[in-house]
């Protein structure tokens, strides 16, 4: 690996980035400054907390932005909700971004209790 971008939690959070993106643009014009642009901070916070962690020094302060891109991945999953409430997105869309979601941060957790692995590794 050389990098954060070689991780799959980066690569899968990135794809999930551009879904999102390219679902927005059917959104009502009324929603760009409310719901389309939560959206798309929460699902653009996920890779970047991801990349963040990765560059930093300690395993704890990477296992915390992990956290952190976890919770935005659940915050994604809220949005969604709402969309799908105000029937800007059908069922099966909703579905199948939320299995994705879940997938990610399963991903996440797993990565999660590797570095932790490598953290006791290093005392």
């Amino acid at each position: 690996m050389t990098g954060f971008e070689d991780l799959k939690i980066y690569k899968g959070s990135t794809l999930m980035r551009q879904k999102i993106f390219a679902l927005t643009k059917h959104f009502p014009a009324e929603e760009k400054y409310r719901l389309t642009d939560q959206i798309i901070r929460s699902t653009r916070k996920c890779p970047a907390n991801i990349a963040e962690g990765y560059g930093r020094f300690h395993y704890q302060e990477n296992i915390q932005f992990c956290r952190i891109a976890r919770g935005s991945l659940t915050e994604t999953q809220d949005h969604l909700n709402c969309a799908y409430e105000c029937e800007y997105i059908s069922d099966t869309q909703l579905n199948e971004l939320k299995t994705e979601i879940e997938q990610l941060i399963k991903m996440i957790n797993g990565y999660i209790k590797y570095l932790e692995s490598r953290k006791k590794g290093d005392k």
